[in-house]
């Protein structure tokens, strides 16, 4: 029962999750920016039960086995997939990621239509990027952010997060993330997460980031942002 109770937990967690994928991947990336009074707002604001769920290593791998016994079943293999992918995201473990990208794989190679699973993997393969340091999980990463903006042009969460992929590379592309951070501004001029990290990318390539830092200031004045912006460099955090 107490196994059942999880995943049913994990899985009904998706919808939430999905809206608020973009805040999970804010927080994992926060001590890039000087961010670490955000990390605790935000950290504090997730559902302190999906918190404490664990899960032990031989619960998931006979979720994973069960899958494996039910590859043609799309909803299992998007459930399991995004559920799976959610909690190793809010345990920030790469290698439980890891275990749900073949069930979004899977699950994408029966409904290449499906929005959730085109997100749910741009978003799987950014965090290994991310945890891993590899530029070539962010260049996956794009595909299914680039497949998934050609279906809802519009989604800012999903835009600002394909900057982001070049933001987090080794080199960072400021000039492209900027470029994408722009067009997320385009349709919500107030977003705060864009404007932050459209600031700081600003300020990583030595130029004035008050366009976005000044919007920033009147949304949220006491952002850490604005501390890293303020702080000139080279005087330390």
């Amino acid at each position: 029962m107490r196994s059942s109770a999880v995943w049913i937990a994990l899985i009904a967690g998706i919808v939430c999750f999905v809206a608020g994928f973009s805040f999970a991947n804010y927080l994992n990336r926060s001590e890039l920016s000087g961010l670490r009074g955000e990390n605790e707002r935000l950290k504090s604001s997730q559902s302190s039960d999906s918190s404490q769920v664990n899960l032990s290593d031989e619960e998931i791998a006979a979720k994973l086995d069960e899958a494996n016994q039910n590859a043609g079943d799309f909803a299992f293999q998007k459930s399991l997939g995004l559920g799976l992918y959610r909690y190793g995201a809010i345990k920030q473990d790469k290698a439980i990621i890891e275990k749900a990208l073949p069930l979004l794989v899977r699950a994408y190679g029966l409904d290449a239509t499906d929005y959730d699973v085109i997100v749910g993997l741009g978003h799987a393969y950014y965090d290994i990027g991310y945890f891993g340091k590899d530029n070539g999980s962010f260049e996956r990463a794009r595909e299914f952010y680039n497949r998934a903006l050609a279906k809802r042009p519009d989604d800012i969460e999903v835009r600002t997060d394909l900057g982001l992929t070049y933001f987090l590379q080794e080199p960072p592309d400021y000039t492209t993330a900027i470029a994408e951070f722009e067009k997320s501004l385009e349709i919500n001029p107030k977003h705060e997460k864009t404007l932050s990290f459209a600031a700081l990318a600003m300020k990583n390539q030595n130029k004035d980031a008050s366009r976005y830092s000044n919007v920033l200031r009147t949304i949220n004045p006491n952002s850490p942002t604005l501390s890293e912006i303020d702080t000139p460099r080279g005087t330390g955090q």
